[in-house]
């Protein structure tokens, strides 16, 4: 058999080498030589890539890696498969006793720890609550004042135009160290004392002529138009309702509004009226007849309208439409029915029409009449060639609001004269077509707004637009927008604000002007705190009293924390300009005012100056709390010319002299802390200074350490009765008491024998010295004995450094 294969093998190489020599000679590829290893290898890439993973192979492979570690796989496999997860945690028998003790303490410890982890978690996010809260609120201040830098400037003054630059940009008069320029220094004035008459209890004057004082000594006309439009729209009967907003929405205040700006509007237009005539008195031909027919005239004598279509009729040589139409800008009914009586046979039924409007005090014509006047403008005026008949028309009948009647209506007084003409008064109106006050400011504001108008390079004007249809927190915001008209954007607001018109923000936080979604369309909200800050932030700083004094709008306004907003603002300037005897003038609430600004001092982190506050109102205990903390953390240190110790030390000294002369007395404890803390003062001074006869002295004064054996459980007890700011100084304490019981025993160590030391007990030859070494080390030991029986953690190289200085002692 051995032969048998010997010889196959033979044959087998014979075979392989016949081969190998056919391969050699029967190609041009190079030759590849691989051992058996590289071949098997070889097929099972290519075996991978032509044949699935089954799950035999999987099993080889964990065989073979397995295998090689001593694990039998069919055996473990077996177990595994004998293995159920359900049969696992049943008991296999049932449990009859049932240990109640241990069910009860395991079910209590259950309890007590469900309660720790929800504690716990309570806790973790409560405090995450609070951090945030108070990050937000911080960052919420940090904007406003950001905010109130800017001025409160949007995007849209970017849009200004080159040749407005030197209007909006005038330089400011700076006068001495006030940052007040001249217009802003004398309404500084007028709010002083304005508030001087509010303190005193007087008559309250009336803010709005007092601020048109101002504008009149300004000799500017489009501040003194101003302050007359504000003053015309501000004089009108208010309804007594819950809120403001329901005041200003009522159709009552909406009819004095439209009313108000109609007799500006009137007014402005018989002075332009009037100011014609007398520049041009030989053209005008003005007679002596007074009244405003004869106004009406001699204008037309001046400027005679020029436009075609007009009708034929006439009276006095002039239209009679026109006659008609100047009259009832003037806002002389009256007038208008004379010129209209004096062409009766021309005018049909207008006459009609024209008395019963001025028959009815608010001029509202009866439903007939009203149906009867449209029907006529729609049929025949309307498509008439005469702009002041079509006009005349929509003003006696309220009709057609959308005709803009451009051709006589070519300035926006005339406009405003005509859609304020045409707004329907009626309260529960029936149609929803009807132009209403609301109709008017939406238009205005939303549809055209200040782009439409030129806002930025006519700003009175727009202005005008906004107060004279009650858009008052629209026209502020507006204004303020542009910095030389800040200053009178806010006394306007102060006006409105009095008066209880002005529309407030229900967040201090918010825009400057903002809406809600419960108002009226177009009803806005102006954030007074806002506008205030921001004005009085350019000099608050140079002008600390000026400041206050608008701040004191504020004393009912409250912040969503429920903060009085007086009182934070004063306390914010207080903390600013250190200059805390700006308050006194209020004498209601200076108290208040002062504890406040303490407070605030105090949170921020500012002691010293809390100490000084709360010692201005009065709050002893607060002065000594705070003080007792600040000396805790410096009694200990070196005294050195202007240092917070030095400083501390010569407040507190000074404080407690005053408190003693005056009789004063705060809480108990923190009084004997204060004086105690006083006394370790002047321990420390002297100790540091190298007096230590003296320190030792005063330490055994205070009664503080026992510096016998005997009396150290009873110091011990004592201690517990010390507050925590003579407990953080026990450490530095005992360290300089040591030191000098170590001085004093070095001194008297290297000192030669003398006279023997009275009252220390017998006398040796040595004068007394060796008995003075044992009492000063007993007083040593007394104090190691007193720091270890301590109840309290003392630093953890204190009593190691104490052991030391008594073993040299030793």
């Amino acid at each position: 058999m051995m032969v048998e294969d010997g010889n196959d093998f033979g044959d087998l190489q014979q075979q392989a080498e016949q081969l190998t020599a056919e391969m050699e000679s029967g190609t041009d590829l190079p030759r590849v030589s691989r051992n058996l290893t590289q071949i098997l290898e070889a097929g099972q890439r290519l075996l991978s890539k032509v044949a699935p993973i089954s799950q035999d192979s999987t099993d080889v492979k964990a065989s073979i890696l397995l295998g090689t570690k001593g694990y039998d796989v069919p055996r473990i496999a077996q177990k595994l498969e004998g293995l159920s997860a359900a049969k696992s945690f049943e008991p296999l028998e049932p449990i009859r006793d049932t240990d109640i003790e241990s069910f009860l303490r395991n079910e209590r410890e259950n309890a007590l720890l469900a309660v720790i982890e929800q504690t716990r978690k309570n806790t973790f996010e409560e405090t995450e609550k609070r951090h945030w809260e108070c990050m937000e609120s911080e960052w919420e201040r940090e904007k406003q004042k950001i905010l109130n830098s800017l001025r409160g400037l949007g995007q849209d003054t970017l849009d200004f135009q080159p040749e407005s630059e030197s209007f909006l940009a005038d330089p400011v008069n700076m006068q001495g160290r006030s940052s007040l320029d001249n217009i802003e220094a004398a309404y500084a004035r007028q709010v002083f004392q304005y508030n001087e008459q509010i303190v005193q209890g007087s008559v309250r004057p009336c803010l709005v002529d007092m601020f048109l004082d101002v504008a009149k000594k300004l000799d500017d006309k489009h501040v003194v138009d101003l302050w007359d439009m504000v003053k015309c729209m501000v004089e009108v009967p208010l309804v007594c309702t819950s809120s403001i907003g329901q005041t200003r929405s009522d159709y009552r205040t909406h009819i004095a509004f439209v009313d108000k700006a109609r007799d500006y509007l009137e007014t402005q237009y018989t002075k332009y009226i009037t100011n014609t005539i007398y520049g041009n008195l030989q053209k005008a031909q003005l007679g002596g007849i007074p009244g405003t027919y004869n106004l009406v005239r001699s204008f037309l004598n001046v400027k005679p309208p020029s436009f075609r279509g007009l009708e034929d009729e006439t009276v006095d040589g002039h239209p009679t439409w026109a006659m008609v139409y100047y009259c009832l800008r003037c806002g002389d009914l009256q007038a208008a029915q004379h010129v209209v009586d004096k062409a009766a046979h021309n005018v049909g039924d207008f006459t009609t029409f024209l008395q019963e409007y001025i028959a009815n005090e608010d001029h509202r014509l009866s439903s007939s009449t009203e149906t009867k006047i449209h029907l006529h403008y729609r049929r025949i005026v309307k498509n008439g060639t005469d702009p002041f008949k079509r006009a005349v028309y929509c003003v006696i009948g309220r009709c057609d609001y959308e005709e803009n009647h451009s051709d006589i209506a070519d300035k926006i007084d005339d406009y405003l004269w005509i859609k304020l003409s045409q707004i329907q008064l009626d309260p529960d109106p029936v149609s929803q077509d009807q132009f209403t006050l609301q109709k008017l400011q939406t238009m205005l504001f939303e549809d055209f707004g200040e782009s439409y108008f030129s806002g930025y390079q006519q700003p009175y004007l727009y202005f005008q637009v906004l107060i004279l249809t009650a858009q008052f927190e629209a026209a502020i915001e507006f204004m303020s927008r542009i910095d030389k008209l800040l200053c009178h954007s806010v006394h306007v607001a102060l006006v409105l604000y009095e008066l209880k018109m002005l529309m407030l923000s229900t967040s201090n936080q918010s825009q400057l002007l903002t809406k809600e979604a419960t108002d009226e369309q177009p009803m806005r909200r102006l954030n007074f705190v806002r506008l205030i800050t921001m004005y009085t932030r350019k000099f608050e700083a140079t002008d600390s009293r000026e400041a206050l004094q608008y701040f004191y709008f504020l004393r009912d306004l409250r912040s969503g924390q429920g903060e009085n907003l007086f009182m934070s603002c004063v306390s914010e300037l207080v903390l600013e300009t250190r200059e805390p005897g700006a308050i006194d003038k209020f004498h209601g609430d200076t108290q208040k005012i002062i504890e406040l600004v303490a407070k605030d001092t105090e949170s921020k982190g500012l002691f010293e100056d809390a100490v000084r506050l709360y010692d201005l109102a009065k709050k002893q205990d607060k002065v000594l709390e705070i003080l007792n903390k600040l000396i805790s953390q410096v009694v200990s240190q070196s005294n050195s010319p202007q240092s917070s110790r030095d400083r501390l030390r010569n407040m507190a000294i000074g404080m407690a002299e005053r408190y003693r002369s005056e009789g004063v007395e705060g809480n108990r404890s923190n009084t004997s802390t204060f004086f105690l803390l006083l006394d370790l003062l002047t321990f420390f001074d002297f100790y540091h200074a190298g007096n230590m006869d003296e320190g030792l002295t005063v330490i055994k004064q205070l009664q503080l350490l026992p510096l016998t054996a005997d009396a150290v459980e009873q110091k011990v007890n004592s201690f517990r009765h010390y507050t925590d700011e003579v407990r953080r100084c026990l450490p530095d304490i005992l360290l300089a008491t040591m030191n000098i019981l170590h001085h004093q025993y070095k001194n008297a160590k290297n000192t030669a024998p003398q006279s023997p030391i009275t009252g220390l007990g017998s006398r040796s030859g040595d004068g007394g010295k060796e008995t003075f070494l044992n009492f000063l080390r007993s007083q040593a030991r007394a104090l190691i004995m007193f720091a270890g029986m301590l109840p309290y953690r003392l630093p953890g190289d204190t009593n190691a450094r104490l052991v030391q200085i008594e073993v040299l002692m030793n």
